[in-house]
């Protein structure tokens, strides 16, 4: 896995998100792909307790597959997620001192997959932070024909929380924020083994996949090292137990749910 450069990091805090080309070799890609292949074809539910499961919309099912915290029930994706190098590299781009694991998630947006709408990230979180931020590494090149990532540069720097839910209204984003109706957003297409790095708050969505392969990408999402719980109650990451012990201004430092994955 490579360095992230200086002006990597310029570039993300400037427009909220980056695209590190080939950040993985072509070994570590076969792993990668192995990995998410063997840990999702053993999970049929998105969470590890399928209980807790949410209901989605028909709409929704038909936007992307997602399996989360695959690392909690899958020893190869552990070894591969837990990666220090993969944490001290999310914590130089956001610049922070240390990061947690908030969750993992393999994304995959099957043959002929609808476009997933414009949202922010860290709205939907138990914990509220402008440096949470995620990687969303392409396990097959991502291109517009087959659903890439797009980004509105600069939409970080709100710093706000309102959000919609991703559902057929693909621009419902912009009726809370007009402010970036008029902003031309970007498309980040990439090879396999490349990744897409944004803030939590960057403003971003995919196009439908019009192909007839699925388009495979896993993610990580980081929660800043001292943050704390919020109140909203994501429970495809906390149980109802754990749910029920959290109060608002509790540190989430359960190693066993959020790891420390680098900390100077």
């Amino acid at each position: 896995m490579r360095a992230v450069t200086t002006e990597e990091i310029e570039q993300y805090q400037k427009n909220g998100f980056v695209v590190l080309e080939d950040l993985i070799d072509a070994d570590e890609l076969a792993r990668w792909r192995d990995a998410v292949s063997t840990a999702v074809e053993h999970r049929t539910s998105a969470s590890p307790r399928s209980a807790a499961t949410a209901e989605v919309s028909e709409y929704y099912q038909r936007v992307f597959v997602q399996r989360v915290n695959l690392w909690q029930t899958d020893e190869a994706i552990r070894d591969l997620v837990l990666d220090e190098r993969i944490g001290r590299l999310a914590a130089e781009l956001a610049g922070i001192d240390g990061v947690r694991l908030w969750h993992d998630q393999a994304l995959i947006k099957p043959a002929r997959a609808n476009p997933t709408g414009w949202h922010l990230d860290v709205p939907y979180w138990s914990f509220t932070s402008p440096d949470a931020l995620s990687m969303w590494l392409a396990l097959d090149d991502a291109t517009p024909e087959n659903g890439c990532l797009y980004f509105i540069p600069g939409s970080h720097l709100a710093r706000k929380y309102d959000n919609v839910e991703i559902g057929k209204d693909l621009g419902a984003l912009f009726d809370v924020y007009p402010e970036w109706r008029d902003i031309e957003p970007v498309a980040a297409p990439m090879r396999a083994g490349s990744a897409a790095f944004h803030n939590g708050l960057t403003a971003h969505g995919a196009g439908a996949n019009m192909t007839s392969r699925p388009r495979r990408a896993m993610t990580l999402q980081f929660m800043p090292e001292g943050a704390t719980f919020n109140g909203t109650p994501h429970d495809i990451v906390y149980s109802p137990e754990v749910l029920a012990r959290l109060n608002v201004g509790d540190l989430l430092d359960d190693e066993t749910i959020n790891p420390l994955l680098w900390s100077r």
